[in-house]
């Protein structure tokens, strides 16, 4: 696909790119997400997979990329005796598409990515672009859930962050729109996909430079230093586990969920995890199990790409408690993510609600006093190529 902009010279079309091209371009894109990884698709195996590039057509037949997305297809659910509708697919660009703001014009780009994805039948796109509007220091965050007096993190004073770079988001923003995009809905509640507000560590300042781990571990509040430091008197033995040690993970991830009321993924999802992110030239997926003599008290899967890394699932015993080893874990985590010379380490997403009762503060109160600052993302935009599909495959998804 080609669009041509009156009056602007540049050109971009949109092909299908190879794994191995995907992957050359994202090595030059160190705060691509692993979401982006063209391993990836091998996990999510309930969905179709294609990566695409963009090309300045002026560039040449041989030239790289501007810019690349891996895009994951979903069919709608619907009855096998509608193959009409059947054949009408999500298309999903988590933190996608990646590329350089600074050499590529959004505005420029999205049409002729849009007119590919509606040849290969989507009936709704859905796309969030890696970005950060603002940004929330952890201890104003805290401080603020702990008095009460106020509803959102959106009420609080951000801290200052780049300017380009939330021009560009803000940018982004207005050509989203003036494209057809819809901007997320407000919520409170995690979104479907990638929550719109994420908790995450700084490990460098504001210079780029690695900070030392004392000044990492001085952003936790006082309760969660003294229990890491705890952690580390507490005859604890953190090892690095293989994918052998899977199983035994399995067991108290599956325990974890019984206990704290939530649905767990099977053994294949992480096996498949750990191999496909550790094939791949761009990523590592590592387990860290706790132990305590031969008991496994906690265990953490990690997954670093590039300048970022995510503590991606955790899972812990309700023995021994007061020896803290998911503290221990979390504390190997950041010093690995530190010694790999990553910018942020991401404990994911988290609600923007300031209600000390809503049944999410737990979850904010505790990525906040792990030192953890709180971004907001663009969140994801959605393109309704058939605004009645997904009409009705918005209604589907909030019903589940």
């Amino acid at each position: 696909m080609e669009h041509r902009d009156s009056g602007v010279a540049a050109v971009y079309q949109v092909r299908p790119i190879s794994p191995e091209e995907h992957t050359r371009f994202l090595a030059d894109h160190q705060t691509a997400s692993f979401l982006q990884n063209p391993r990836w698709p091998a996990v999510k195996q309930e969905w179709q997979a294609q990566s695409l590039g963009v090309f300045d057509a002026d560039a040449g037949p041989d030239s790289a990329p501007v810019a690349a997305t891996l895009v994951l297809f979903r069919r709608l659910p619907v009855p096998a005796a509608v193959p009409l509708l059947g054949n009408k697919r999500l298309a999903y660009l988590a933190e996608g598409p990646v590329m350089d703001p600074a050499a590529v014009d959004l505005e420029l780009l999205l049409p002729p990515l849009i007119a590919y994805l509606k040849t290969s039948g989507a009936f709704l796109i859905r796309m969030g672009l890696p970005s950060v509007l603002r940004r929330w220091e952890a201890k104003e965050v805290r401080r603020a859930l702990a008095a009460g007096e106020n509803t959102s993190i959106e009420e609080l004073d951000p801290l200052e962050i780049d300017p380009a770079g939330a021009a560009q988001a803000e940018k982004w923003q207005r050509e989203l729109r003036a494209l057809g995009f819809k901007a997320p809905a407000p919520s409170t509640d995690f979104e479907a996909g990638q929550p719109q507000f994420q908790a995450r560590i700084p490990l460098t300042d504001d210079a780029g430079a690695v900070l030392p781990i004392e000044d990492v571990l001085a952003r936790m509040d006082q309760s969660s230093r003294r229990q890491t430091k705890k952690s580390t008197r507490s005859e604890l033995e953190v090892s690095v586990g293989g994918e052998s040690d899977l199983a035994a993970w399995h067991a108290l991830y599956s325990e974890t969920a019984d206990r704290d009321d939530f649905t767990g993924r099977p053994l294949s999802y992480f096996q498949d995890m750990y191999r496909e992110l550790n094939a791949s030239p761009l990523s590592e997926c590592t387990l860290y199990l706790a132990h305590f003599q031969d008991q496994l008290l906690a265990a953490a899967i990690y997954v670093r790409q590039g300048q970022f890394a995510w503590y991606v699932y955790g899972a812990s015993s309700s023995e021994e408690r007061k020896r803290y080893a998911p503290r221990a874990l979390q504390l190997r985590q950041i010093e690995d993510s530190l010694a790999a010379g990553c910018r942020w380490y991401d404990l994911g997403g988290l609600s923007p609600s300031l209600d000390p009762e809503y049944p999410l503060a737990g979850l904010t109160r505790f990525k906040t006093t792990m030192g953890a600052d709180v971004v907001q993302t663009l969140g994801e935009w959605d393109y309704p190529v058939n605004p009645l599909l997904a009409k009705a495959f918005n209604l589907y998804m909030s019903r589940r």
